[in-house]
């Protein structure tokens, strides 16, 4: 059997076929397929120097930079796990990611250097910390490795909703074949031009760079989105592919008309999740076919959509991929009759296209593979068209601002404040397309923490996109003769005459990283 093509290969062969092709653009810095070949090579060299083998992990905490692209490419050439973290994680949160993947080597930019600073001395196996531009060494040639579809080529983490969070460990197989299939069915163009603001710590931008490197396209990466400015960049770089969140879209919707409404060549935005009169909007304002119909995990990619040249059904996630069998099930796995509510599980058609399991928790994917199958613990339901709805998650997670929340560590770092006993956080439907967190709360003895207070004590502790907007303060909380809290009861309750809405307050966080 012909082994498949990995990603230093795929690289490899753009580059002797199109080296001085544009690939990438980051913040003005570029790079051709030739020179990105080079680059990589030179730094996988560099990072074996420091004794960095197959398997060790490599964690970058960056923005979308022209670095942050060679810094994946190397790893992937020698086998070094790369695991992306979050830039805007510190504390606890970052030292629990950094310890559970036992990172050897951190490359960052100066605001991560400062929150690794903070933890570094709780992290036995980190043994180079190193600034992006400053301290990366390079050498003439890396070693050669043997890489199959199924080695491990990254750990991306994916919140706990039940506990910790949870890394996923990818194959290469999942950035390159699996990739051709599912872009292939979303209709991806020769000569498309990518767009995105989407940070590559998170899967879906992960996607579209490795969809440009398999389709031989180019792709332009924002290190953050802005909505006065997302028309003129879409227009300089004559972008046909937009991809961004739902939330994205309807603060595009937001700014004022204008003539660069359609100045462009944008063919499709993927914007997940939007609603279909938002959808219907956006495509009279500007132009492009809204692509919404989609739904998928950073465990699976795609799991289903509607091909863009298709209407679709406005208001479900499309039909389940070719790419994957998939079933909709009771809680002991039997199939639900059409129309009617279940989890979704899938198993993939194809071997080393979708995750390989958590990493370091066997339990963890025991349970999510029972029986051969990935447990989404997300719900839906199935029309006798095929179409599927999705409707709820099954877990108690939270979504806000395009990141996953895990309610575990959330409610860990709230109850952290001395005048607090208990807490629990809820979801809340969000005008802006995703989840508002409402944080409910039981004090200890004292006098209780003003507003003002407690805003200021989370955002120091809290990532931005974590931190709630909505607080209030109860005498206990509702729970089961076991002692679990029962969420649909405060889920139910809603924002009440009694809850603090930090944002009525004018109280509001920025994503600002400056420790």
């Amino acid at each position: 059997m012909t082994p498949v093509p990995v990603v230093p290969d795929l690289l490899a062969q753009r580059a002797g076929d199109e080296p001085g092709r544009l690939f990438a653009e980051c913040e003005g810095q570029r790079r051709t397929f030739g020179e990105l070949h080079i680059r990589a090579e030179r730094l996988a060299a560099g990072l074996a120097s420091l004794g960095v083998a197959k398997g060790d992990r490599v964690a970058t905490i960056l923005l979308n930079r022209i670095e942050h692209i060679d810094l994946i490419f190397a790893c992937a050439r020698i086998g070094a796990i790369h695991v992306p973290v979050n830039v805007f994680l510190k504390g606890e949160f970052l030292k629990y990611q950094l310890a559970d993947a036992a990172a050897s080597v951190v490359v960052a930019d100066a605001p991560g250097l400062s929150a690794i600073a903070e933890v570094r001395d709780e992290l036995p196996d980190l043994r180079h910390v190193m600034h992006h531009d400053e301290q990366l060494p390079t050498q003439d040639a890396p070693p050669d490795v043997e890489l199959v579809a199924g080695d491990t080529m990254a750990i991306i983490y994916t919140s706990g909703t039940t506990g910790m969070p949870k890394g996923c460990m990818l194959p290469y197989g999942y950035h390159g074949p699996a990739i051709r299939q599912v872009n292939t069915l979303l209709e991806y163009r020769p000569g498309d031009v990518l767009y995105t603001a989407l940070p590559l710590f998170h899967g879906w931008a992960r996607g579209m760079l490795f969809a440009a490197l398999v389709h031989g396209l180019t792709i332009h990466l924002d290190a953050e989105f802005s909505a006065s400015t997302t028309l003129s960049r879409l227009a300089e770089t004559g972008a046909t592919v937009f991809s961004g969140v739902g939330a994205m879209g309807m603060a595009l919707l937001s700014q004022p008309p204008s003539a660069a409404d359609r100045a462009h060549n944008l063919r499709v935005a993927f914007m997940i999740p939007f609603a279909p009169d938002a959808e219907a909007a956006f495509t009279d304002r500007f132009g492009p076919r809204v692509q919404s119909q989609m739904y998928g995990q950073t465990e699976t990619g795609a799991i289903s959509f509607t091909p863009i040249t298709d209407a679709g059904k406005p208001g479900t996630i499309g039909h389940p991929s070719p790419q994957y069998e998939l079933r909709i099930v009771d809680d002991d796995d039997r199939d639900v009759p059409t129309g009617e509510i279940g989890e979704v599980i899938v198993r993939p058609r194809n071997p080393d296209a979708t995750y390989t399991g958590y990493w370091r928790k066997p339990d963890e994917t025991a349970e999510a593979m029972r029986g051969g199958w990935h447990h989404t613990g997300d719900l839906a339901r199935a029309d006798a068209e095929g179409f599927l709805t999705f409707v709820d998650r099954k877990k108690d997670a939270l979504r806000r601002r395009g990141e996953n929340v895990s309610s575990v560590q959330l409610e860990a770092a709230i109850v952290s404040h001395p005048k607090i006993a208990e807490a629990a956080v809820v979801a809340i439907r969000s005008d802006m397309t995703e989840d508002d967190i409402k944080a409910c709360i039981v004090l200890s003895a004292g006098d209780p923490p003003t507003p003002e207070e407690l805003f200021a004590f989370l955002s120091e502790k809290l990532p931005y996109f974590a931190v709630p907007r909505y607080v209030e303060i109860v005498e206990s909380l509702p729970k089961t003769a076991t002692m679990r809290v029962q969420k649909h009861v405060l889920r139910d309750a809603g924002v009440t005459d009694r809850t603090w809405d930090f944002e009525a307050l004018d109280l509001r966080v920025a994503p600002d990283r400056r420790r």
